[in-house]
């Protein structure tokens, strides 16, 4: 069978699965295997947070763009024709904290309070952390993640007229807290 055919077939079994867990949940009178952004006939759907308390929320992005060291010297030298990447990147990633609920369609906008993006660099690779803190019914985690990999997206941008081998890799949530879940600390482990 051929690529195109085996993803077709990927694509069926999943379908199946979604139909499977639908059913069980629609006699059940439950969400969508817990899924809240899906109703109980398993269409999307904005999640009602009008009932929930404003209360205090961050949360902690990070991931990594591999390079050569060639293009993490000429980032540390400033040596691009584009200018100084890491100031490019830093303010790109907390633009896209602010506009994720226009990428993401069914993110609640929200009122960040604050917003940040650093870097670690290391001989092959940079590490992109994004900050997002707000006083909302909802989490900052999608805004995290946004500029997070936003910022590593304005790395990739700004280094490929040098390096087109560049790898992003590694986007994951490190921790949240805030809300009815708790706080989430990623396990070192899980972090390599």
């Amino acid at each position: 069978m051929s690529g195109l055919g085996d993803s077709w077939l990927v694509e069926s079994e999943m379908a199946d699965t979604l139909t499977d867990v639908i059913e069980s949940s629609n006699e059940s009178g439950s969400h969508v295997s817990g899924l809240t952004h899906l109703d109980h006939q398993g269409q999307a759907r904005m999640v009602d947070v009008g009932a929930k308390q404003p209360s205090q929320r961050r949360a902690v992005a990070r991931c990594k763009i591999f390079m050569s060291p060639a293009t993490i010297a000429a980032v540390t030298n400033q040596d691009l024709k584009k200018g100084d990447v890491l100031a490019v990147a830093r303010i790109a990633g907390i633009q896209a904290a602010k506009r994720t609920s226009d990428l993401i369609p069914l993110c609640h906008p929200v009122m960040l309070t604050s917003t940040s993006v650093s870097f670690e660099i290391a001989d092959d690779h940079i590490v992109v952390e994004a900050h997002a803190e707000v006083f909302e019914r909802t989490g900052v985690e999608m805004e995290a993640l946004c500029a997070c990999s936003v910022a590593a997206l304005t790395i990739y941008d700004m280094c490929k007229a040098i390096d087109k081998s560049m790898v992003i890799g590694e986007l994951a949530l490190w921790e949240k807290t805030g809300g009815a879940s708790g706080p989430y600390r990623r396990a070192l482990e899980q972090g390599k």
